[in-house]
């Protein structure tokens, strides 16, 4: 028999250690599952393991040394075999491109420390999607191969399969998988199931000319291979076909018997749907993970500069652990918003220790540089607060204020300062426009803040001047912004609010001198979704609309130099809408902050916006990457951004904590709540299964921004990805007094030379003998660029192709040269 037709036989036990349960009973079930493993292997010497998830093996090492100290032996005869080098099987889709870094750079390193080996095969047998940007990830995580099973052949016939080759958008492949099921159940029943699903597999070998995977094992809530099933498998062999099944691993799968096969298909796309209603499920989780995961990229790069400089130690244990929380929290029934309320709860607990951990660290940072700032120059020698309680103002010198920018461009951005300011000026003295804003105290007759824009070097820093009774000088502080009942603009944008609806009237773009809408925007549209269980399954569109907000309420609420502000308060049911609807002066586009109180079961609710095009194509960011999708109606995962263009024009749609929208023909549709029953699973099939007890996700209140930025055809040109970055990143400023130090006014920390080439990271190195760089191309073009890094004194030039990932080690040692690593820096 060749050994292109055999059966791989891959013993597992697929355990989600959140979803009907809570992580602590996941906990219990690891060690349970383990231990069963283990025995199996001392009752069946031909028995073979296979085991991902890296946090399953840390839980094993701190509860039960012995039991891990089993693990290592089996490990290193071969018997137990590690696959999927992530911390554990997360939702292959909404986890930013950083995070999937951060699954394989820890969980690789975990692996090689304590195992001596690392994973070759990329894991995620459960996981409801994945994002066409893996290959490139996978491949620069040491893994060349991707088992997966979702989507099944159902919900996507057009992937080749089961095996074929996956391909990214910079050319990087890896062999890929799908099985059809990765457990059986228990009992003699399961047994016999699994035996005839295995006879299925000899026949399906022999059909395709090449080997098959084949898994078994008890799963979900683990279990791994039983008795009776390896028992089964033994009789197997003795039969006819018995030499064509081997209990091996996606290892030796992989790596011994495709060799011999040629000729494969190539899927260049992501491999969807599955469970397209977990794009949107419980937002507040979606929006943590947001926060959580651009907040600890800010905390790593200040983190890292402010030891360069003043030796401040780099907290690579405590980012480590927020990281190890984020991570966890990506795991597919938690982010993908299917696991049970209390599970959401222990989640919410996770991101605010991962958030702490990063607002302090950031704040130590940046609280190190600002001190250092020289701040004196011709003021008194010495601190006092005489004139102000809140500010250290003396007479009218002004009280310095230092803006940072994480980003690696510069930026304008605005920042609120708790306090009723007279004027504010740059560090040269030259007047910025700012004006008076409602703030969140209201305290006796103080309940007024300041609002002024700072313009930031590139990872850097600028300082700036706030004045609490000195005057301006009498220049002229020229604003475009012009308001009135329901409609603002400047001299970028026409906006104009329709009267009783509440929705965009009118949105003009004074450049291309084009009407950006061919209808109404940002339309409040009620879907009924009664028919879908949490997951959505078998459901890929949601567009049955059966109502829309109304009843608006609209009042002028901020109108200044700066910015006018308009808020639209519209309602449907019990729910209420808030938008407050902004234009900056001199700056395109239209941002809008988002107070919703919603109080709908079985309901999504969406915003619209039909764009003024034709022949649309949509553009969907995705992890480290974009894609280009059909604008046919589906529901599609996205991150920062989707955006919709045509021949003669087009429309970014910017978000700071949304994944779930849907694009058809020239409309863009962002999902921004569903009512679904937590942990619902396929009960809509079986109605009476549903009772007065379920209760319901996204009820009450929530928050976010999203941001409109009209463009001409090309959304590349409009700099959509980095707008999309800096509705995404907290741009932190401290409140300073007078001192002198060793830094100027105002620094820039790094240069690069092509629009093109973002860096996303810089953080000490794991091997802690220098940094590490990460940059990626977000247009989708081939490019040379030069890094320069001024503050190390380090410049180089680099070849990127389109949507390529690259990481540097950057060494203390000036002397050493800056080398390319792979993701994991091993």
């Amino acid at each position: 028999m060749h050994s292109d037709k055999k059966v791989y036989l891959v013993g597992n036990a697929h355990l989600d250690p959140v979803w009907l349960w809570r992580w602590q009973e996941g906990y219990a079930e690891i060690k349970a599952t383990f231990r069963s493993a283990l025995d199996r292997m001392n009752e069946f010497p031909d028995f073979v393991f296979t085991s991902a998830c890296a946090a399953y093996y840390e839980w094993v090492e701190e509860n039960d040394p012995p039991m891990f100290s089993e693990m290592k032996q089996r490990i290193k005869e071969g018997r137990w075999v590690i696959a999927g080098g992530w911390w554990i099987q997360p939702d292959c889709n909404l986890p930013s491109g950083e995070s999937f870094v951060r699954q394989g750079l820890y969980s690789q390193q975990y692996f090689f420390r304590k195992f001596g080996v690392t994973a070759k095969v990329g894991y995620n047998v459960d996981s409801f999607g994945h994002n066409g940007m893996l290959p490139q990830i996978l491949k620069k995580s040491g893994m060349n191969y991707y088992v997966f099973q979702r989507p099944n052949e159902v919900e996507n016939g057009s992937i080749p399969g089961p095996l074929f080759w996956w391909e990214s958008e910079d050319g990087s492949r890896v062999l890929a998988f799908r099985i059809d099921s990765y457990n059986n159940y228990p009992g003699i029943d399961g047994a016999e199931q699994k035996r005839q699903n295995v006879l299925q597999h000899i026949s399906l070998a022999k059909e395709k000319g090449y080997p098959i995977m084949c898994f078994y094992g008890v799963g979900n809530h683990g279990g791994g291979p039983t008795i009776s099933t390896l028992k089964m498998l033994e009789e197997l062999k003795k039969g006819a076909d018995g030499e064509q099944l081997v209990l091996s691993s996606p290892n030796d799968y992989f790596e011994n018997a495709v060799n011999e096969i040629a000729g494969l298909p190539v899927w260049k796309n992501d491999l969807q749907h599955h469970a397209s209603g977990c794009y949107s499920t419980i937002s507040e989780l979606k929006r943590y993970n947001r926060k959580a995961e651009n907040l600890l990229f800010s905390a790593e790069k200040f983190s890292t500069i402010s030891n360069l400089y003043f030796g401040l130690a780099y907290p690579a244990a405590r980012l480590e652990n927020a990281w190890k929380d984020v991570m966890f929290n990506q795991f597919h029934d938690i982010m993908g918003g299917c696991c049970i309320k209390d599970a959401a709860a222990d989640a919410k607990s996770f991101y605010g220790e991962a958030i702490t951990i990063g607002s302090r660290t950031l704040n130590a940072a940046v609280q190190k540089l600002s001190w250092a700032v020289d701040t004196m120059g011709s003021k008194p020698k010495h601190v006092n607060n005489d004139k102000d309680f809140y500010l250290w103002e003396e007479e009218d010198y002004g009280a310095p204020v230092i803006v940072f920018n994480p980003l690696s461009w510069e930026v304008e951005v605005p920042v609120c300062i708790d306090k009723l300011l007279n004027c504010v000026t740059d560090q040269n003295g030259n007047p910025v426009p700012s004006q008076k804003i409602r703030g969140q105290q209201t305290n006796i007759s103080d309940k007024w803040n300041t609002l002024f824009c700072a313009k930031v070097p590139a990872l850097g820093y600028r300082l700036y001047w706030m004045f609490i009774t000195k005057k301006a000088e009498s220049v002229e502080i020229s604003t475009d912004i012009i308001c009135g009942e329901t409609a603002i603009e400047n001299e970028f944008t026409r906006l104009e609010i329709e009267k009783h609806t509440g929705y965009i009237k009118r949105y003009f773009d004074k450049k291309s001198r084009k009407e950006v809408l061919s209808g109404d925007g940002a339309v409040p549209l009620v879907v009924d979704i009664n028919h879908c269980d949490t997951w959505a399954h078998d459901y890929f569109e949601f567009r049955d609309v059966i109502a829309k907000f109304c009843d608006a309420e609209i009042k002028v609420i901020e109108n200044g130099p700066v910015r006018a502000v308009i808020r639209v308060i519209s309602r449907y049911g019990r729910s209420v809408l808030t938008q407050y609807f902004m234009l900056y002066a001199h700056r395109p586009g239209v941002e809008v902050h988002v107070k919703l109180d919603w109080r709908e079961c079985h309901k999504l609710l969406k915003l619209s916006f039909p764009v003024n095009i034709e022949k649309p194509e949509s553009v969907y960011e995705i992890p480290y990457g974009f894609i280009k999708r059909e604008a046919n109606g589906e529901e599609n995962p996205g991150q920062q951004w989707i955006a919709i263009e045509g021949e003669n024009g087009g429309l970014s749609l910017l978000n700071d904590g949304k994944y779930s929208f849907d694009t058809k023909d020239n409309e863009m549709r962002m999902t921004i709540a569903n009512g679904s029953i937590y942990a619902d699973h396929y009960a809509d099939y079986f109605g009476e299964n549903r009772d007065d007890e379920c209760e319901y996700m996204d009820q009450g209140i929530q928050e976010f921004e999203y941001f409109l930025l009209p463009h001409s055809k090309d959304w590349v040109k409009t700099q959509t990805v980095k707008r999309g970055y800096e509705l995404n990143t907290e741009f932190p400023h401290v409140m300073e007094t007078y001192h002198t130090g060793p830094l100027p006014q105002i620094q820039n920390n790094i240069k690069i030379s092509s629009d093109s080439i973002i860096a996303t990271v810089l953080k000490q190195s794991e091997n802690g003998h220098g940094l590490i760089l990460r940059l990626y191309e977000i247009q989708g073009v081939t490019i040379d660029t030069e890094i320069e890094l001024p503050f190390l004194n380090r410049k180089w030039h680099v070849h990127f192709g389109p949507c390529e990932i690259k990481t540097f080690f950057i060494p203390h040692n000036q002397k050493d040269k800056i080398q390319e690593v792979g993701l994991t820096e091993l």
